[in-house]
């Protein structure tokens, strides 16, 4: 891995169903009031209710299983990539996964702000969406017509440093500081993002699907890359959030 900066690398730090306030600036950073207790509520903790949702047991062909806040931090990075890697190299396979898990996605109507928020359930979490089943059939269909990437090697060196209160999770500044202190010691990050699902297998289908507003597509535009050779994933829960910080390097 090589230790020379890359000028044109990209920040990703907006999670599905985001949406910048200006739609002109796609590099704008998150409104720190939509990354509030409640969104986080939204994205992380589990869904009580059973009523009005479909949900379909096996979305990639597996049963999932429930992390738990003790082991997640050695199990949630091992598996992401796994999953990664297995889309980089059946691109086309991984887009029957995404056609399938449309039917998991209803129409939430019960809001107080009377937005009809689409989200999509797995293992009873809850995601907003910005357009809901259009993007996941973009998602299907760009799949379809990618060739095969090689997998990515995980690198420890691409572990961005993990914060240690929610606030810090919401300040876009705390992320920027750690890229800026591994590039200064010489460690070459193309790309990085941060997310916030715990579920390996519902945030590798997101990043592809990638719902996310005038930033739609950069996710996996990075995921999919085929010039990228490192990945590097950090992750813990603070509380009941969970926060996980993704870096690239070719």
């Amino acid at each position: 891995m090589g230790c020379k900066c890359n000028t044109r690398s990209e920040e990703l730090e907006l999670r599905e169903g985001d949406i910048p306030n200006d739609e002109n600036d796609v590099n704008q950073n998150v409104n720190k009031n939509e990354l509030n207790e409640e969104n986080n509520t939204k994205e992380n903790v589990s869904e009580n209710k059973d009523e009005n949702k479909e949900e379909v047991d096996n979305l990639n062909g597996q049963n999932f299983e429930q992390n738990s806040k003790k082991d997640i931090n050695i199990s949630y990075p091992e598996k992401v990539v796994e999953i990664i890697n297995n889309i980089r190299q059946a691109p086309s396979a991984f887009s029957k996964v995404v056609e399938e898990s449309i039917q998991n996605i209803i129409e939430n109507n019960n809001v107080d702000d009377q937005t009809k928020n689409k989200i999509i359930y797995k293992q009873k979490v809850k995601v907003a969406l910005t357009r809901g089943e259009p993007a996941f059939t973009e998602a299907a269909e760009i799949l379809k017509n990618t060739s095969p990437r090689p997998p990515l090697e995980f690198s420890p060196k691409l572990c961005i440093p993990l914060p240690d209160t929610v606030e810090e999770i919401k300040d876009s500044g705390f992320l920027k500081s750690k890229i800026l202190e591994m590039r200064n010691e010489g460690i070459n990050i193309d790309y990085y993002f941060k997310d916030l699902i715990k579920i390996p297998e519902v945030a590798a289908l997101l990043m592809i699907v990638d719902d996310n507003g005038m930033k739609s597509g950069k996710k996996r535009l990075i995921v999919l890359d085929e010039e990228l050779k490192y990945i590097g994933v950090n992750c813990k829960f603070i509380g009941k959030t969970f926060v996980a910080y993704f870096g690239f390097s070719k």
